[in-house]
């Protein structure tokens, strides 16, 4: 009796023992990876884990911003001319993907391997504040584009970690190259032709202003003012707040909570989290961070990027675009 009492107090040892190692690691957050990284981290976090072997913080504001103070430790590695091509130009009229292979070489330049925690750390305040906090999602979503698993936002960006009396550094950090070997998901983003083929048979989102949508207001870069047909109103400012000072100056943007986030997106898109869902905006940078919130963050499955968006669908005279209407 006491050899079967003692054998299987043998046995219910070694069964849980790995199960503890595991609750320590992930207490610890030794090993990082995307199961134990949320897809948005706080300034908290990034303060307490500024010292895993294979973290990158990815700082993506100007140059001159950076020379002004980041985070320690921070490599600066702006958006515009890197994760993504130059806006409203006559090559790249719009919020272009780079060519793989330039992408790539960005990414090992910087540092980045497969096995790398990044932190894209950018601007969230004036000017156009929300615009800032769409930039450094847009990078997010093309680093995770290329392959690279383990991407998060850093919420408030540098301004909110400056606010908040952190430590910074004027000494600017050079990353050592590596050479990146990747896939790109092409699937992430769809063509003008891919999204005509869906009006009516797949969830369209639209992630601009309500105004923008309804066409009371026409963006500059635009040819009509309006929306897709059967585009659902899902505005990425929606899911943002703003911190203020007593003069009404914004201090730092950060992301709201994933319940709210939540509640408003199946509010609009529906509970199926299987559903394909296409997000577009004017150029780009808004549908990236509709797409970053539904798929990183709530946990859409099947959400792709109209890159082009209303800049190219609004250059085509034939393509219907709809205005006063909730779809």
């Amino acid at each position: 009796m006491k050899k079967n009492v003692l054998f299987g107090l043998i046995v219910l040892a070694l069964v849980a023992l790995p199960l503890c190692v595991a609750c320590t690691l992930k207490t610890l957050k030794t090993t990082p990876t995307r199961a134990m990284i949320d897809p948005i981290v706080s300034t908290q976090w990034l303060g307490d884990n500024k010292t895993f072997p294979n973290l990158v913080i990815l700082d993506v504001r100007a140059p001159d911003n950076y020379a002004k103070g980041h985070i320690p430790g921070a490599i600066n590695v702006p958006g515009l001319g890197n994760w993504y091509l130059n806006l409203f130009s006559k090559e790249f009229p719009w919020m272009e993907l780079p060519e793989e292979g330039a992408l790539f070489s960005t990414i090992g330049n910087a540092g980045i391997t497969g096995n790398s925690l990044v932190v894209v750390v950018g601007r969230t305040v004036e000017p156009y504040a929300a615009y800032a906090v769409a930039d450094a999602a847009r990078v997010a979503t093309t680093i995770l584009y290329a392959g690279v698993e383990n991407v998060a936002i850093l919420n408030g960006g540098y301004d909110k970690w400056a606010a908040e009396g952190k430590r910074t550094s004027t000494v600017a950090v050079a990353p050592t190259p590596v050479a990146y070997t990747g896939a790109v998901n092409k699937a992430m983003f769809v063509s003008k032709d891919y999204v005509e083929g869906k009006i009516g048979k797949s969830i369209i989102a639209e992630a601009r202003e309500p105004d923008v949508y309804f066409g009371l207001v026409q963006e500059p870069w635009t040819v009509r003012a309006g929306h897709i047909p059967s585009a659902k109103c899902l505005p990425s400012p929606w899911f943002w707040s703003f911190t203020k000072d007593k003069k009404g100056v914004v201090t730092y943007g950060t992301w709201k909570n994933i319940n709210l986030a939540r509640e408003m997106a199946s509010a609009v898109l529906g509970e199926d989290t299987s559903e394909e869902i296409i997000v577009y905006c004017g150029v780009g940078g808004y549908a990236s961070s509709l797409w970053f919130v539904l798929h990183e963050v709530i946990g859409y499955t099947n959400v792709k990027i109209y890159d082009g968006s209303m800049q190219e669908w609004t250059a085509d005279p034939e393509a219907p675009v709809v205005k006063y209407k909730y779809e």
